[in-house]
C-alpha cells in the first residue's frame, strides 16, 4: 500500500500523540502542499478581479500623485509624472481659504443623520407594509419605488418655496429632510420586499407569548434583518456624501456648505487652481474611504447574509 505526501505529513504529525490524523488535518495538509490547479475560467476572472481593481485605484493614484505638485510642477510636467519636490501648498490653500473643516462637518452630520433617520423611517415604515399586510401593499411599494425614479431637478421649486416658507434655507435640516424622504423610499421598497416573506410562525408565537407589535419589531424583527440595515446605513451615508445638486439649491451660504459645494467654487468659469482642486479633491474623500473601511466587515456581512441558512 502506498502512501501520499500528505498522508505522511499527516501521520509524522500525530505520530508523537498516538493517534491517526484526524480529517482536519489531511485538509490543512492538502491547503499547505496545494490544491486542484486552477481552471481557464478561474484564471479569467481572477484577471478580471485585478483589472476591476486597477481601474479603481488608478484615479486614488493621480490624486496622490498630483496633490503634492506644486503649480509650475503641474504645467511642466505629465499627470503620470512623480512631483520634483514634496509640495503641500495646494492643501494647505485648501484648507485655510475654503473653510474645508466646516464643510467637512456638515457633510458628516448631514450624511449620519440621513443615515439614521431614513433606516429607521425604513423598518417603520416596511414593518406596517410587509408585516402589517396592509390593504394595496403592492400598490403602495410600487409607489416608494417610483419615489426613486422622480428626477431631482422636478424638486428645486416646490422644495426651494416650502424651505424659504419655513426659513430652512441655508440650514442643514433642509437638505436633511429632504434626503431622509428620498432614502427612505428606497429602503421601504426593499425592506418591505423582505418582510413580506417573514415565517408567520414566529410573530404567532410572539403574539401568543404576549408580545405586543413595539416589542415585536424590537426584539424580533430588527435583530434579524440588522445585517440588511447596516448595509443601508452604509449606502445612505456615501450617497447622501456625494449629492451636489439639491445641496447646490438649498445651501448658500458660506457655513452652510458641504465638501462637494466646496469642490465646485474650486472651478472658476476662467480660471481653476487646478493643484488646489485635486488636493481638495484628495482630501474630500478621504473621510469615506475612512467610513468604509471602519464599516467594511459589516458591510461584507449584510450582504453576504442569507446566503448560508
Amino acid at each position: 500500500m502506498t502512501t501520499t505526501p500528505v498522508q505522511n505529513d499527516t501521520t509524522r504529525a500525530s505520530a508523537g500523540s498516538g493517534e491517526p490524523p484526524s480529517d482536519d488535518q489531511l485538509v490543512k495538509a492538502r491547503g499547505r502542499r496545494g490544491g486542484r490547479p486552477r481552471t481557464a475560467a478561474e484564471w479569467i476572472l481572477m484577471l478580471l478581479g485585478v483589472l476591476g481593481a486597477a481601474i479603481v485605484v488608478f484615479p486614488i493614484l493621480l490624486l496622490l500623485i498630483n496633490a503634492f505638485k506644486s503649480p509650475s510642477d503641474y504645467s511642466t510636467s505629465s499627470p503620470l509624472d512623480l512631483p520634483r519636490s514634496f509640495d503641500l501648498t495646494g492643501i494647505q490653500t485648501f484648507w485655510e481659504q475654503n473653510n474645508f473643516p466646516r464643510a467637512l462637518w456638515n457633510s458628516i452630520f448631514i450624511s449620519t443623520m440621513v443615515a439614521f433617520l431614513a433606516v429607521i423611517l425604513s423598518v417603520l415604515n416596511s414593518f406596517a407594509i410587509g408585516i402589517g399586510r396592509v390593504r394595496g401593499r403592492t400598490w403602495i411599494v410600487l409607489l416608494f419605488l417610483m419615489a426613486n425614479l422622480i428626477p431631482q431637478e422636478m424638486l428645486f421649486d416646490p422644495l426651494f418655496t416650502l424651505y424659504d416658507d419655513l426659513g430652512l434655507l441655508s440650514n442643514s435640516w433642509s437638505v436633511i429632510i429632504t434626503f431622509v424622504v428620498i432614502q427612505s423610499a428606497f429602503g421601504t421598497y426593499l425592506l418591505s420586499s423582505l418582510l413580506g416573506t417573514f415565517p408567520k410562525e414566529i410573530l404567532e408565537a410572539a403574539a401568543v407569548d404576549g408580545a405586543s407589535r413595539w416589542r415585536i419589531l424590537r426584539s424580533i424583527i430588527v435583530p434579524i434583518v440588522r445585517p440588511t440595515l447596516s448595509v443601508l446605513m452604509v449606502f445612505f451615508f456615501i450617497w447622501t456624501w456625494n449629492e451636489f445638486l439639491l445641496p447646490l439649491a438649498f445651501l448658500n451660504t458660506s457655513d452652510s456648505l458641504t465638501v462637494p459645494l466646496v469642490l465646485e467654487q474650486l472651478s472658476g468659469e476662467r480660471q481653476t487652481d487646478t493643484t488646489t482642486l485635486i488636493a481638495g479633491t484628495l482630501i474630500s474623500i478621504i473621510p469615506t474611504i475612512i467610513f468604509f473601511l471602519i464599516f467594511q466587515r459589516t458591510l461584507t456581512r449584510g450582504i453576504t447574509a442569507g446566503a448560508v441558512k
